[in-house]
């Protein structure tokens, strides 16, 4: 798992990329991510899942902003980032939230 952040000069914005190591996923076929920037909507296209068995994908996140998300491995299980900039509880279940602040 990771997260790799590219801040663009001209807008307040921030393209991150997030990554889930196949080893770490296993056989997965799918996964999900699930948030504060999509309404933590578990109907969300897939991410793309590379020839390794990587999963990844980029989006634009507004600065100065944090966000709350899991992942959600073939519809079934939750998964946080290990490598998350912080953890806050979740609102809804014991676990904690994985956190990016861009």
């Amino acid at each position: 798992m990771s997260l790799k952040k590219q801040y663009l000069k001209t807008k307040p914005v921030c393209k991150v990329t997030f990554r889930l190591n196949a080893k770490e996923v296993g056989e997965a076929k799918t996964a999900r991510l699930v948030g504060d920037f999509n309404a933590w909507d578990k109907a969300v296209p897939p991410m793309k899942k590379l020839k390794n068995g990587d999963f990844t994908q980029t989006l634009a996140l507004d600065t100065d902003t944090e966000y709350q998300f899991r992942y959600l491995i073939d519809d079934a299980v939750w998964e946080n980032d290990w490598e998350a900039d912080d953890y806050q509880p979740s609102p809804i279940s014991l676990e904690d939230n994985s956190v990016v602040r861009v």
